[in-house]
Protein backbone atom coordinates (compact mmCIF):
# COMPACT_ATOMS: atom_id res chain seq x y z
CA UNK A 1 0.00 0.00 0.00
CA UNK A 2 1.03 3.54 -0.44
CA UNK A 3 -0.72 6.90 0.40
CA UNK A 4 2.18 8.81 -2.13
CA UNK A 5 1.43 11.89 -3.61
CA UNK A 6 -0.11 11.25 -7.48
CA UNK A 7 0.20 12.92 -10.24
CA UNK A 8 -1.35 10.65 -12.66
CA UNK A 9 -5.70 9.92 -12.28
CA UNK A 10 -5.42 6.19 -11.49
CA UNK A 11 -7.37 3.50 -12.79
CA UNK A 12 -11.33 3.82 -12.32
CA UNK A 13 -12.80 1.44 -9.83
CA UNK A 14 -14.31 -1.39 -11.88
CA UNK A 15 -17.98 -0.36 -11.13
CA UNK A 16 -19.24 2.90 -9.14
CA UNK A 17 -22.61 1.15 -8.45
CA UNK A 18 -23.57 -0.65 -5.40
CA UNK A 19 -23.04 -3.82 -5.02
CA UNK A 20 -26.84 -5.26 -4.40
CA UNK A 21 -25.46 -7.24 -1.25
CA UNK A 22 -25.20 -3.65 0.55
CA UNK A 23 -27.55 -3.55 2.99
CA UNK A 24 -27.71 0.20 3.50
CA UNK A 25 -30.28 2.12 1.09
CA UNK A 26 -27.96 3.68 -1.94
CA UNK A 27 -28.17 4.91 -5.30
CA UNK A 28 -26.12 4.75 -7.88
CA UNK A 29 -22.95 6.21 -7.90
CA UNK A 30 -21.84 8.10 -10.68
CA UNK A 31 -17.97 9.73 -10.80
CA UNK A 32 -17.45 12.85 -8.13
CA UNK A 33 -21.06 11.70 -6.37
CA UNK A 34 -21.23 9.82 -3.20
CA UNK A 35 -24.18 7.46 -3.31
CA UNK A 36 -25.76 7.30 0.61
CA UNK A 37 -28.49 7.16 2.39
CA UNK A 38 -30.00 10.84 3.28
CA UNK A 39 -31.05 10.58 7.15
CA UNK A 40 -33.10 13.42 8.67
CA UNK A 41 -31.58 15.42 11.30
CA UNK A 42 -32.05 14.16 14.60
CA UNK A 43 -29.95 13.87 17.56
CA UNK A 44 -27.53 10.94 18.33
CA UNK A 45 -28.32 9.27 21.49
CA UNK A 46 -25.06 9.55 22.37
CA UNK A 47 -23.72 12.65 20.77
CA UNK A 48 -23.70 16.23 22.76
CA UNK A 49 -24.06 19.12 20.78
CA UNK A 50 -21.62 20.91 23.06
CA UNK A 51 -17.48 20.28 23.73
CA UNK A 52 -16.63 19.13 26.25
CA UNK A 53 -15.49 21.16 29.34
CA UNK A 54 -11.59 21.77 29.67
CA UNK A 55 -10.17 19.45 31.73
CA UNK A 56 -8.39 20.73 34.96
CA UNK A 57 -5.15 21.20 35.56
CA UNK A 58 -4.61 22.53 32.07
CA UNK A 59 -3.26 19.63 29.97
CA UNK A 60 0.75 19.79 28.85
CA UNK A 61 0.99 21.97 25.63
CA UNK A 62 4.23 19.87 24.74
CA UNK A 63 7.49 20.76 23.57
CA UNK A 64 9.34 18.42 21.29
CA UNK A 65 12.64 20.47 21.36
CA UNK A 66 16.01 18.14 22.16
CA UNK A 67 14.07 14.99 22.31
CA UNK A 68 14.72 11.60 20.35
CA UNK A 69 11.88 9.21 19.73
CA UNK A 70 12.59 5.59 19.96
CA UNK A 71 10.61 2.80 18.42
CA UNK A 72 10.88 -1.22 19.97
CA UNK A 73 9.33 -4.27 18.51
CA UNK A 74 5.98 -4.90 20.22
CA UNK A 75 5.03 -7.60 17.69
CA UNK A 76 5.84 -8.98 14.41
CA UNK A 77 4.46 -11.36 12.03
CA UNK A 78 1.53 -9.34 10.63
CA UNK A 79 1.20 -9.05 7.13
CA UNK A 80 0.64 -5.14 6.17
CA UNK A 81 -0.89 -4.38 9.28
CA UNK A 82 -2.29 -0.24 8.81
CA UNK A 83 -3.66 0.48 12.12
CA UNK A 84 -3.22 0.00 15.74
CA UNK A 85 -5.52 0.53 18.56
CA UNK A 86 -7.77 -0.37 21.67
CA UNK A 87 -11.11 -1.16 22.57
CA UNK A 88 -11.21 0.80 25.93
CA UNK A 89 -12.56 -1.86 27.92
CA UNK A 90 -10.12 -2.30 30.19
CA UNK A 91 -8.96 -5.32 28.91
CA UNK A 92 -5.36 -3.91 28.15
CA UNK A 93 -5.33 -5.57 24.52
CA UNK A 94 -4.50 -3.89 21.43
CA UNK A 95 -6.11 -4.26 18.00
CA UNK A 96 -4.36 -4.56 14.51
CA UNK A 97 -5.81 -4.28 11.12
CA UNK A 98 -4.73 -5.85 8.46
CA UNK A 99 -4.97 -4.57 4.95
CA UNK A 100 -6.13 -8.12 3.68
CA UNK A 101 -8.78 -8.09 5.67
CA UNK A 102 -8.14 -9.70 9.33
CA UNK A 103 -8.18 -8.23 12.78
CA UNK A 104 -5.71 -9.28 15.30
CA UNK A 105 -5.44 -9.44 19.04
CA UNK A 106 -2.65 -8.30 20.59
CA UNK A 107 -2.59 -9.51 24.28
CA UNK A 108 0.47 -9.43 27.00
CA UNK A 109 2.62 -8.32 24.31
CA UNK A 110 1.72 -11.11 22.47
CA UNK A 111 -0.21 -11.75 19.11
CA UNK A 112 -3.08 -14.31 19.16
CA UNK A 113 -3.05 -16.62 16.61
CA UNK A 114 -6.53 -16.68 15.65
CA UNK A 115 -8.19 -13.44 14.38
CA UNK A 116 -10.92 -11.48 16.07
CA UNK A 117 -12.24 -10.73 12.89
CA UNK A 118 -12.07 -11.84 9.69
CA UNK A 119 -13.68 -10.10 6.72
CA UNK A 120 -11.32 -11.01 3.80
CA UNK A 121 -14.24 -12.85 1.70
CA UNK A 122 -15.63 -9.43 1.31
CA UNK A 123 -13.54 -6.86 0.64
CA UNK A 124 -10.81 -5.92 -2.07
CA UNK A 125 -7.54 -4.90 -1.08
CA UNK A 126 -4.16 -3.76 -2.61
CA UNK A 127 -2.64 -0.84 -2.93
CA UNK A 128 -5.18 1.98 -1.19
CA UNK A 129 -7.96 -0.35 -1.05
CA UNK A 130 -8.42 -2.94 1.77
CA UNK A 131 -9.64 -2.96 5.21
CA UNK A 132 -8.75 0.59 6.52
CA UNK A 133 -10.06 1.23 9.89
CA UNK A 134 -11.59 0.50 12.73
CA UNK A 135 -13.14 2.19 15.93
CA UNK A 136 -14.56 0.44 19.09
CA UNK A 137 -18.22 2.12 20.50
CA UNK A 138 -17.11 4.15 23.62
CA UNK A 139 -19.22 1.74 25.86
CA UNK A 140 -17.28 -1.35 24.35
CA UNK A 141 -17.53 -4.02 26.65
CA UNK A 142 -19.52 -7.01 27.51
CA UNK A 143 -23.39 -4.76 27.85
CA UNK A 144 -21.82 -2.89 24.76
CA UNK A 145 -20.52 -5.03 21.69
CA UNK A 146 -20.28 -2.80 19.16
CA UNK A 147 -17.30 -1.84 16.62
CA UNK A 148 -17.06 -0.32 13.36
CA UNK A 149 -15.01 -1.04 10.20
CA UNK A 150 -13.88 1.00 7.63
CA UNK A 151 -13.33 -1.43 4.26
CA UNK A 152 -13.33 -1.48 0.18
CA UNK A 153 -16.04 -3.85 -1.15
CA UNK A 154 -15.49 -5.77 -4.53
CA UNK A 155 -16.91 -3.37 -6.29
CA UNK A 156 -14.47 -1.15 -4.71
CA UNK A 157 -16.27 1.97 -3.03
CA UNK A 158 -16.14 2.56 0.47
CA UNK A 159 -18.09 0.76 3.15
CA UNK A 160 -18.83 1.34 6.92
CA UNK A 161 -19.97 -1.30 9.19
CA UNK A 162 -20.73 -1.80 12.55
CA UNK A 163 -20.24 -5.39 14.17
CA UNK A 164 -20.99 -6.67 17.05
CA UNK A 165 -18.42 -9.30 19.13
CA UNK A 166 -19.47 -12.55 20.43
CA UNK A 167 -21.03 -12.09 24.06
CA UNK A 168 -19.37 -15.52 25.25
CA UNK A 169 -15.45 -15.05 23.90
CA UNK A 170 -14.24 -11.57 23.68
CA UNK A 171 -11.66 -12.50 21.83
CA UNK A 172 -13.86 -13.19 18.50
CA UNK A 173 -16.60 -10.82 16.14
CA UNK A 174 -19.59 -12.29 14.44
CA UNK A 175 -19.48 -11.49 10.90
CA UNK A 176 -22.78 -12.05 10.45
CA UNK A 177 -23.64 -9.57 12.48
CA UNK A 178 -22.43 -6.65 9.78
CA UNK A 179 -25.13 -3.67 9.70
CA UNK A 180 -23.81 -1.11 6.73
CA UNK A 181 -23.88 2.70 7.93
CA UNK A 182 -22.33 4.07 4.77
CA UNK A 183 -21.77 3.05 1.46
CA UNK A 184 -20.05 5.67 -0.82
CA UNK A 185 -19.24 5.18 -4.59
CA UNK A 186 -15.81 5.82 -5.59
CA UNK A 187 -14.48 6.90 -8.75
CA UNK A 188 -10.99 5.92 -8.72
CA UNK A 189 -9.31 3.21 -6.71
CA UNK A 190 -6.90 5.77 -4.55
CA UNK A 191 -7.92 8.38 -2.28
CA UNK A 192 -10.35 6.30 -0.27
CA UNK A 193 -9.71 7.96 3.43
CA UNK A 194 -10.30 4.91 5.67
CA UNK A 195 -9.84 6.73 9.21
CA UNK A 196 -12.69 6.28 11.47
CA UNK A 197 -12.82 7.61 15.26
CA UNK A 198 -15.37 8.29 18.02
CA UNK A 199 -14.92 12.28 19.21
CA UNK A 200 -15.57 12.84 22.85
CA UNK A 201 -19.10 13.86 21.69
CA UNK A 202 -20.11 10.36 21.01
CA UNK A 203 -19.94 10.79 17.75
CA UNK A 204 -18.39 8.57 14.87
CA UNK A 205 -16.13 10.55 12.34
CA UNK A 206 -15.14 9.14 9.44
CA UNK A 207 -12.11 10.43 7.03
CA UNK A 208 -12.92 10.49 3.10
CA UNK A 209 -10.24 11.07 0.66
CA UNK A 210 -11.35 13.08 -2.59
CA UNK A 211 -12.03 10.39 -4.69
CA UNK A 212 -8.70 9.74 -6.26
CA UNK A 213 -7.07 10.21 -9.69
CA UNK A 214 -4.96 13.73 -9.31
CA UNK A 215 -5.54 17.05 -8.31
CA UNK A 216 -9.20 16.13 -7.68
CA UNK A 217 -10.53 16.44 -11.45
CA UNK A 218 -14.12 16.23 -10.10
CA UNK A 219 -13.74 19.31 -7.56
CA UNK A 220 -15.14 16.87 -4.95
CA UNK A 221 -12.81 18.76 -1.78
CA UNK A 222 -15.19 21.69 -2.37
CA UNK A 223 -18.82 20.42 -3.24
CA UNK A 224 -20.76 20.43 -0.23
CA UNK A 225 -22.92 17.80 -1.36
CA UNK A 226 -20.82 14.91 -1.40
CA UNK A 227 -19.11 13.02 0.74
CA UNK A 228 -15.33 12.76 -1.04
CA UNK A 229 -12.98 14.76 0.36
CA UNK A 230 -14.69 15.49 3.77
CA UNK A 231 -14.99 14.56 7.59
CA UNK A 232 -17.83 12.91 8.05
CA UNK A 233 -19.62 12.63 11.13
CA UNK A 234 -22.77 10.34 12.30
CA UNK A 235 -24.22 8.93 15.40
CA UNK A 236 -24.52 5.81 14.97
CA UNK A 237 -27.91 4.60 16.23
CA UNK A 238 -30.57 4.00 13.46
CA UNK A 239 -33.30 6.61 13.19
CA UNK A 240 -36.51 6.29 11.42
CA UNK A 241 -35.17 3.39 9.69
CA UNK A 242 -32.29 4.81 8.68
CA UNK A 243 -28.89 3.18 9.68
CA UNK A 244 -27.35 6.29 11.78
CA UNK A 245 -28.54 10.34 12.49
CA UNK A 246 -27.39 12.92 11.66
CA UNK A 247 -26.25 15.41 14.36
CA UNK A 248 -28.40 18.91 14.30
CA UNK A 249 -25.22 20.70 14.70
CA UNK A 250 -23.35 19.84 11.50
CA UNK A 251 -23.06 22.68 9.27
CA UNK A 252 -25.25 21.40 6.42
CA UNK A 253 -27.79 19.35 8.49
CA UNK A 254 -30.50 21.48 7.67
CA UNK A 255 -29.95 22.59 4.26
CA UNK A 256 -26.73 23.82 1.87
CA UNK A 257 -25.31 20.12 1.51
CA UNK A 258 -24.73 16.98 2.49
CA UNK A 259 -25.65 16.41 5.94
CA UNK A 260 -23.30 13.99 7.37
CA UNK A 261 -20.58 16.67 5.89
CA UNK A 262 -18.44 17.97 9.22
CA UNK A 263 -15.48 19.96 7.65
CA UNK A 264 -14.62 19.92 3.82
CA UNK A 265 -11.51 20.75 1.44
CA UNK A 266 -9.52 17.58 2.48
CA UNK A 267 -7.61 15.48 0.18
CA UNK A 268 -6.74 12.32 1.93
CA UNK A 269 -7.32 12.48 5.29
CA UNK A 270 -5.67 9.02 5.99
CA UNK A 271 -5.45 9.31 10.25
CA UNK A 272 -7.09 11.79 12.20
CA UNK A 273 -7.52 12.14 16.05
CA UNK A 274 -8.39 13.35 19.04
CA UNK A 275 -6.52 14.97 21.68
CA UNK A 276 -7.88 12.61 24.91
CA UNK A 277 -7.05 15.67 27.43
CA UNK A 278 -8.25 18.76 25.19
CA UNK A 279 -10.70 17.10 22.73
CA UNK A 280 -8.92 19.04 19.62
CA UNK A 281 -8.99 17.64 16.51
CA UNK A 282 -5.78 16.73 14.49
CA UNK A 283 -5.42 15.35 11.12
CA UNK A 284 -2.60 14.06 8.83
CA UNK A 285 -4.20 15.44 5.13
CA UNK A 286 -2.01 13.57 2.61
CA UNK A 287 -0.57 16.18 -0.86
CA UNK A 288 -0.40 16.24 -4.27
CA UNK A 289 3.03 16.82 -5.40
CA UNK A 290 4.58 19.01 -2.92
CA UNK A 291 3.14 19.59 -0.09
CA UNK A 292 1.96 17.33 3.53
CA UNK A 293 -0.03 19.05 6.06
CA UNK A 294 -0.95 18.53 9.37
CA UNK A 295 -4.39 20.13 10.68
CA UNK A 296 -5.45 21.07 14.13
CA UNK A 297 -8.65 22.17 15.22
CA UNK A 298 -9.52 22.88 19.16
CA UNK A 299 -11.90 21.44 20.83
CA UNK A 300 -12.82 25.11 22.20
CA UNK A 301 -13.42 26.94 19.08
CA UNK A 302 -15.96 24.06 17.76
CA UNK A 303 -13.12 20.84 16.84
CA UNK A 304 -13.44 21.54 13.20
CA UNK A 305 -17.28 21.54 12.77
CA UNK A 306 -17.87 23.37 9.41
CA UNK A 307 -13.92 24.56 8.58
CA UNK A 308 -13.07 24.36 5.27
CA UNK A 309 -8.98 22.52 5.19
CA UNK A 310 -8.39 24.22 1.52
CA UNK A 311 -8.11 21.68 -0.89
CA UNK A 312 -7.92 21.86 -4.18
CA UNK A 313 -7.59 25.36 -3.74
CA UNK A 314 -4.68 25.25 -1.56
CA UNK A 315 -1.97 22.41 -1.45
CA UNK A 316 -0.55 23.37 2.14
CA UNK A 317 -0.08 26.64 2.24
CA UNK A 318 0.33 27.18 -0.92
CA UNK A 319 -2.15 28.05 -3.65
CA UNK A 320 -2.41 24.75 -5.66
CA UNK A 321 -2.05 24.83 -9.67
CA UNK A 322 -1.56 28.81 -9.56
CA UNK A 323 0.20 31.92 -8.51
CA UNK A 324 -2.43 33.14 -6.02
CA UNK A 325 -5.65 31.98 -5.13
CA UNK A 326 -8.50 33.94 -2.77
CA UNK A 327 -8.05 32.29 1.03
CA UNK A 328 -10.92 34.13 2.09
CA UNK A 329 -12.63 31.29 4.83
CA UNK A 330 -9.98 28.27 4.19
CA UNK A 331 -8.13 26.83 7.53
CA UNK A 332 -4.83 26.47 6.84
CA UNK A 333 -2.23 23.89 8.32
CA UNK A 334 -0.66 23.99 11.65
CA UNK A 335 2.54 22.36 9.59
CA UNK A 336 3.55 21.39 6.56
CA UNK A 337 6.44 19.69 4.95
CA UNK A 338 7.73 19.46 1.32
CA UNK A 339 8.66 16.25 -0.71
CA UNK A 340 12.38 16.21 -0.14
CA UNK A 341 11.15 14.86 3.69
CA UNK A 342 9.06 12.19 2.39
CA UNK A 343 5.80 11.76 0.18
CA UNK A 344 2.62 10.95 2.22
CA UNK A 345 1.81 12.12 6.02
CA UNK A 346 1.09 9.51 8.82
CA UNK A 347 -1.34 11.82 10.88
CA UNK A 348 -0.58 10.42 15.00
CA UNK A 349 -1.55 11.11 18.40
CA UNK A 350 -1.09 13.97 21.50
CA UNK A 351 0.78 11.68 23.87
CA UNK A 352 -0.97 11.59 26.92
CA UNK A 353 0.92 8.58 28.66
CA UNK A 354 2.38 8.40 31.59
CA UNK A 355 5.67 6.48 31.07
CA UNK A 356 7.80 9.24 29.08
CA UNK A 357 6.87 12.19 30.92
CA UNK A 358 8.62 14.55 28.50
CA UNK A 359 6.54 13.61 25.42
CA UNK A 360 3.38 15.15 27.59
CA UNK A 361 1.37 17.17 24.97
CA UNK A 362 3.44 16.52 21.96
CA UNK A 363 2.03 15.83 18.48
CA UNK A 364 3.98 12.83 16.64
CA UNK A 365 3.18 11.95 13.30
CA UNK A 366 5.31 10.44 10.67
CA UNK A 367 5.85 10.14 6.62
CA UNK A 368 5.25 6.83 5.04
CA UNK A 369 8.08 6.77 2.47
CA UNK A 370 10.77 8.43 4.69
CA UNK A 371 9.64 6.64 8.37
CA UNK A 372 10.80 10.11 9.72
CA UNK A 373 8.87 10.52 12.96
CA UNK A 374 8.28 14.68 14.05
CA UNK A 375 6.46 16.24 16.42
CA UNK A 376 4.56 19.73 17.23
CA UNK A 377 3.69 21.60 20.50
CA UNK A 378 0.00 20.91 20.90
CA UNK A 379 -1.32 23.82 22.56
CA UNK A 380 1.31 25.96 20.36
CA UNK A 381 0.92 28.23 17.57
CA UNK A 382 -0.88 27.70 14.39
CA UNK A 383 1.87 28.11 12.36
CA UNK A 384 4.64 25.38 13.92
CA UNK A 385 7.91 24.18 11.97
CA UNK A 386 7.97 20.01 12.72
CA UNK A 387 10.78 18.77 14.65
CA UNK A 388 12.27 15.81 13.57
CA UNK A 389 12.52 13.25 16.36
CA UNK A 390 13.23 9.87 15.25
CA UNK A 391 14.79 8.62 11.40
CA UNK A 392 12.85 4.85 11.18
CA UNK A 393 13.42 3.44 8.13
CA UNK A 394 9.86 1.48 9.01
CA UNK A 395 7.02 2.44 6.54
CA UNK A 396 4.87 3.84 9.31
CA UNK A 397 1.11 3.29 8.09
CA UNK A 398 -0.49 4.61 11.45
CA UNK A 399 0.04 5.66 15.10
CA UNK A 400 -2.46 4.28 17.82
CA UNK A 401 -3.09 5.32 21.65
CA UNK A 402 -3.31 2.11 24.28
CA UNK A 403 -5.97 2.40 27.00
CA UNK A 404 -3.18 4.25 29.06
CA UNK A 405 -2.58 6.70 26.13
CA UNK A 406 1.02 4.95 25.52
CA UNK A 407 1.68 4.84 21.28
CA UNK A 408 2.65 1.99 19.24
CA UNK A 409 2.69 2.35 15.16
CA UNK A 410 2.41 0.37 12.67
CA UNK A 411 4.78 -0.85 10.16
CA UNK A 412 3.32 -1.83 7.40
CA UNK A 413 6.19 -3.36 5.22
CA UNK A 414 8.07 -5.16 8.07
CA UNK A 415 4.66 -7.03 9.44
CA UNK A 416 5.68 -5.12 13.14
CA UNK A 417 3.81 -3.09 15.94
CA UNK A 418 6.08 -0.64 16.94
CA UNK A 419 6.48 0.73 20.94
CA UNK A 420 7.49 4.37 20.95
CA UNK A 421 9.83 5.28 23.75
CA UNK A 422 12.49 8.03 24.30
CA UNK A 423 16.19 8.04 23.79
CA UNK A 424 18.87 10.16 25.41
Amino acid sequence: MTLAACGAPASPSASSTPSAAVASPSSAATPGTAATPTPTASPSPAASATAPASPTPTPAAGDPTGLHVTIEPLVTGLTAPLLVTNAGDGSGRLFVVEQGGRIRIVEAGRLVERPFLDLSGRITSGGERGLLGLAFHPGFGPSEPRFYADYTDPDGNTVVSEFKASTSDPDVADPASERVLLHIGQPFANHNGGGLAFGPDGDLYVGMGDGGAGGDPFGNGQDHDVLLGKLLRIGVEPSGGQPYTIPPDNPFAASGGAGEVFAIGLRNPWRFSFDRATGDLWIGDVGQGAWEEIDRARAADGGGRGLDYGWNVMEGRSCYGATTCDQTGLTLPIAVYDHSLGCAVIGGYVYRGSALPALDGVYLFSDECSGRIWGLSSGGSDDQQPVQLADTGAAIASFGEDEAGELYAADLAGGRILRIGLGG
